[in-house]
């Protein structure tokens, strides 16, 4: 749904860095060198912005 302000594993804040990160890679950048430069170098920081489902355009309807 809405990406976590923090990551889930370590508590690191991550929500800011979702809709960077997005825009960069729909721009053609490479996933992995985008997370580098956002200095998101944990693995579970990583996990949780490349495996969040962006869901609330579909969501929204229905509230």
């Amino acid at each position: 749904m809405i990406i976590p302000v923090r990551c889930f594993t370590c508590g690191k804040v991550i929500g800011s860095a979702y809709p960077v990160f997005m825009n960069r890679v729909r721009m053609g950048e490479d996933p992995q060198k985008v997370l580098d430069d956002l200095g998101l170098e944990r693995y579970c920081c990583r996990r949780m912005i490349v495996s969040h489902a962006d869901l609330m355009d579909e969501v929204m309807p229905l509230g």
